[in-house]
């Protein structure tokens, strides 16, 4: 099997850790062989973060180039526009709707762009975006967003159910496992 690669997008303080932590591990346990990069960028909550996840027969770098990304998975609509150079072509982008103002913005120096879903269709990219905040906040708390996003996810992967809610049992602590399910299958029934 040819490598895929998955960049997962967001703000700082999101998840984007167990995000790919959970990918990882489902990947690993269907036997491919995996690499999850380092977060690039301010973890500390609000800066730009992005982290790569790279799977395959044999993988030999966690690096993803621009023009390589099977998938581009947002946990805000800007950080896809943002990092949209990196999706190959027929490649597709999973992004919650949410929108966090960057530091420009909150300084009043830029407005947030408009339409930035339509913006990025327009240039032929396939963009699956949803309000993945209120799904969270239905599942029971508004830092669930990461796991609607992965059961959105779970749309464009041949593998099974019972995969995915493995991975989550291993990765989630018990006392949020039920709360993340309940994420995973709002994002994954979205």
């Amino acid at each position: 099997m040819e490598t895929k690669n998955i960049m997962i997008v967001g703000v700082g303080g999101q998840g984007s850790l167990l995000a790919s932590k959970l990918l990882g591990h489902l990947l690993m346990e269907q036997g491919y062989d995996v690499k999850v990069s380092e977060v690039h960028g301010m973890s500390q909550r609000g800066g730009s973060v992005v982290t790569y996840v790279r799977y395959g027969d044999r993988v030999s770098s966690p690096v993803i180039d621009r023009g390589e990304a099977d998938f581009i998975v947002s946990f805000e609509v800007l950080e896809a526009a943002r990092w949209l150079g990196f999706l190959k072509p027929g490649g597709q982008i999973v992004t919650s709707t949410q929108q966090i103002d960057p530091m420009p913005v909150v300084t009043g120096k830029m407005p947030y762009p408009e339409n930035l879903v339509d913006k990025m269709k327009a240039t032929g990219a396939k963009v699956d975006a949803i309000d993945c905040l209120s799904l969270a906040r239905e599942a029971g708390s508004s830092k669930a967003v990461n796991i609607v996003l992965m059961g959105r996810l779970s749309h464009y992967f041949d593998l099974p159910q019972q995969a995915w809610q493995k991975s989550l049992e291993f990765i989630v602590p018990p006392k949020f496992l039920e709360l993340n399910k309940k994420a995973f299958e709002l994002g994954k029934n979205a």
